[in-house]
């Protein structure tokens, strides 16, 4: 078994004369959580389909837990999970009988699913309503049912392409929590997303796609130092200060943007040390600040930022 789970090199796919992937590469190690992140039509689903061998590739190569997504479909998908967008458990089935029904179809006997079922309903916080039609069920119930199946086979490599669209803040946060507890347990996990907040909680490692192409990877921290923009925010105690305090931040260096209407300001710093310097520019220009904050990047700003570059 090799510590790299999903190796994807050059990897590219067309529909008719639409590019959806164009020499993509990803590479996710052993009992990590890689988020994918991208707009609406980047190619995030796209990758997951070839990775799990639903769609062919047109061009480069790919393995998931060491077997060829081409030539060795069968092991791969022996090894994965998948969880798509939308809960695809059988609302007219008990979510017992949702999870017996696929232990079955993977070859276990009676008991083991039974025993499989049981096992995971209780992870899931499914346990009371194991005997309820899934049509009973809220969305967070049959989404954490949908992971559950995902599940049943013991998947080293699970697929979650964006589970979380949908769901309420309490049930998007037990699904991050039953995420953490399954790499904590060895296993590893694509995810892909769009809400920036869930890829800053989980992901080891974060990729960005737009138009089918990669334009950053990286851990949070590092595409947040290397894209984002630190910035200092000051609102000012009385509104005639502007022009003098305006003058002063230019003196010293700054570019600061200028928000008449709340009498703020935010100044792009390239440091947390520079803080002192504004400061001091303020200081010379005898302008009173009522408010004074260090804001660090987000996430969303670099995914603002790359968004806008790539469509530029």
């Amino acid at each position: 078994m090799t510590d790299l789970m999903i190796d994807a090199a050059d990897v590219s796919k067309a529909f008719g004369d639409v590019k959806a992937l164009d020499g993509v590469s990803l590479q996710v190690p052993k009992g990590t959580v890689t988020g994918l992140l991208g707009h609406n039509g980047a190619g995030k689903t796209t990758l997951v389909n070839l990775l799990t061998t639903v769609l062919p590739l047109d061009a480069g190569g790919a393995t998931v837990a060491g077997h060829d997504v081409t030539t060795d479909g069968h092991e791969v998908r022996s090894r994965i999970g998948l969880t798509g967008q939308f809960a695809s458990v059988d609302e007219q089935l008990t979510g017992l009988h949702n999870l017996v029904l696929i232990a079955r179809l993977l070859g276990a006997s009676r008991r083991q699913a039974a025993d499989r079922a049981s096992e995971l309903l209780e992870l899931f916080d499914l346990a009371a309503a194991a005997d309820r039609k899934v049509d009973t069920y809220s969305g967070g119930m049959k989404r954490r049912l949908d992971l559950a199946a995902s599940l049943v086979g013991h998947p080293d490599v699970v697929f979650l392409d964006e589970p979380t669209t949908g769901l309420d803040p309490t049930s998007r946060l037990g699904l991050w929590e039953i995420v953490e507890k399954l790499v904590d347990d060895g296993t590893t996990v694509l995810l892909t997303t769009q809400y920036l907040e869930e890829a800053d909680r989980l992901a080891d490692s974060i990729t960005v796609l737009s138009n089918g192409q990669v334009v950053a990877a990286g851990t949070a921290a590092e595409l947040k130092a290397d894209i984002g923009q630190r910035t200092v925010a000051i609102t000012l105690a009385e509104a005639a200060a502007a022009p003098e305090a305006l003058a002063a931040l230019r003196r010293a260096g700054f570019s600061p943007i200028h928000d008449e209407g709340r009498r703020a300001m935010t100044i792009p710093v390239d440091a947390a040390n520079a803080l002192a310097a504004v400061v001091r520019a303020l200081d010379d220009a005898n302008a009173e600040v009522a408010e004074l904050a260090l804001h660090e990047p987000t996430l969303d700003d670099v995914y603002l930022t790359l968004t806008h570059q790539a469509a530029a």
